[in-house]
């Protein structure tokens, strides 16, 4: 299941709208957009990496190798790392 803080924080990080993650949309949007999202309580402040960070949290949740984060593999990840379930 997935929750709604992994699902607005996923829909932040789709730059493209496309509803699926690329490692470059995660480095991208998380440099740009994770203070904000921080801010707004959607992301916690140590959540806020640096493009070694974003790239290893891609890692981690590429579950298939496919190079794409689906949400379910994304919430997987950030819910357990977040402690949002």
């Amino acid at each position: 299941m997935v929750s709604d803080k992994a699902r607005k924080l996923f829909e932040a990080l789709d730059l493209d709208h496309d509803g699926t993650l690329t490692r470059e949309e995660v480095i991208i949007a998380l440099r740009a957009k994770g203070p904000q999202l921080a801010a707004a309580g959607d992301l916690p402040f140590w959540g806020v990496g640096d493009a070694d960070a974003s790239s290893a949290l891609f890692d981690a949740a590429d579950q298939n190798g496919d190079s794409v984060l689906t949400l379910e593999e994304f919430s997987a990840v950030v819910d357990r790392r977040f402690g949002w379930r």
